[in-house]
């Protein structure tokens, strides 16, 4: 079993900065990819943000160049690194973990609202 644990949302500033954490509880050899996930209200949740066990990372093409996910190893924790923030950046930003073989993230955090507004 897995459990993720969000930290780091609140409020920004258009073009600044926040930083969220999500640490990871529990088996973690058996996660293959660590994801952010965001869903702003009345829209579809939506995929940020990759890393997979060896380092790999990929972002969805809104974030690219302005958001960095990066692990943590000694502390088992996965951070969003937001930067140039934008008000469609506002939602509620989500972990989570896909385990080996598996074709569907099995563990979700609670979530953290992010909001961009100055």
């Amino acid at each position: 079993q897995v459990q993720l644990v969000e930290s780091g949302g609140g409020l920004g500033q258009p073009g600044g900065s926040l930083r969220l954490s999500c640490a990871v509880f529990g088996n973690i050899f058996s996660i293959n990819v660590m994801a952010w996930y965001r869903q702003a209200p009345g829209k579809q949740r939506e995929l940020v943000a990759t890393i997979t066990s060896d380092g790999s990372t990929n972002y969805t093409d809104s974030v690219k160049g302005r958001f960095t996910i990066s692990g943590e190893t000694a502390k088992n924790t996965v951070h969003l690194q937001m930067n140039s923030l934008k008000p469609e950046d506002t939602a509620v930003y989500y972990c989570a973990a896909l385990g080996h073989g598996s074709s569907r993230y099995d563990y979700w955090g609670q979530g953290t609202q992010v909001t961009v507004s100055s």
